[in-house]
């Protein structure tokens, strides 16, 4: 019986240790993702900001008209910055049953940059905090157990392309960053745009396809995928539904992130946008 009470006691001890552990570690890492927020929300000119006209718009591919149209852009203040909360389904595996996802994403499209700061929980008391940056054309993804112990800490030519990517695919939360001059936009047909964003010497494209009303239904394009081979470029696929109004403009609410792979479509990431802020200048 005493053996019994002392193994108790010491699992006890034990759980809370990684309590303690989990909670210094989730606030370490969390202010040091919030001053690298701040550094891109403050590159941002806020104090003067333009208002888009119908003339703005001129140029630019029906389907993409349709959709800036649907958007309820005209009229409205150019947006600068965003602040987005999120939660969602993680899967870092095919087949994998998802994990419970909350993440706050801070956006700059004046010099276009993003910081996506996320906390995936994996069991209870165990969890791993993401950062996915991209800031001065450079990405920088990094993943840490109990925000402590890095198990993914990656950079180079591969993240560059795949953050830039995942920017350009995200304008459809702020649709006015389509209006940048860092992007240019091709008519595939009546109902599909191709863009191409160009930013500090790495270019990348998307395809967006738009329904009847100019809603944005999906983005297609070609991204690293990091394999245990390494990383390799594979289409990703990211269906996007439910629109709502913020700030008097519509942006899809749902997502879904999927590889579209040799070996059958990865559902990496389902997604719920639960606020939106534009132009800010703060961390909430």
């Amino acid at each position: 019986m005493k053996i019994l009470y002392w193994a108790v006691g010491l699992l006890v001890v034990i759980l809370v240790l990684i309590y303690l552990v989990s909670q210094f570690g989730h606030s370490s890492f969390q202010k040091r993702g919030e001053q690298e927020a701040k550094k891109i929300l403050s590159k941002a000119e806020l104090s003067k900001i333009e208002t888009i006209e119908k003339e703005d718009l001129e140029g630019l591919p029906d389907p993409v008209k349709r959709w800036l149209n649907f958007s309820q852009v005209i009229g409205k203040e150019k947006i600068k910055t965003v602040r987005l909360k999120q939660k969602g389904l993680m899967r870092t595996s095919p087949g994998q049953k998802g994990m419970k996802t909350t993440a706050d994403q801070y956006f700059n499209t004046e010099t276009p940059s993003f910081i996506w700061l996320a906390r995936v929980n994996m069991a209870p008391l165990i969890y791993f905090a993401g950062k996915d940056k991209y800031d001065d054309g450079r990405g920088h993804m990094l993943i840490k157990v109990l925000s402590l112990f890095p198990v993914v800490d990656d950079r180079g030519e591969e993240m560059d392309q795949g953050t830039l990517t995942r920017y350009l695919g995200e304008i459809i939360w702020f649709p006015t960053a389509a209006l940048s001059d860092y992007i240019s936009w091709e008519e595939i047909d009546s109902r599909s745009a191709k863009a191409t964003m160009s930013y500090q010497g790495v270019t990348a494209s998307a395809v967006f396809n738009f329904d009847e009303e100019g809603r944005v239904s999906s983005y297609n394009c070609e991204r690293y995928y990091n394999s245990d081979d390494g990383y390799r470029l594979e289409n990703y696929h990211a269906p996007v539904w439910d629109y709502q109004e913020f700030s008097g403009i519509k942006i899809p609410t749902q997502a879904k992130a999927i590889w579209k792979l040799e070996s059958g479509d990865y559902e990496y990431y389902d997604m719920e946008i639960t606020g939106l802020e534009f132009n800010v200048n703060e961390i909430y």
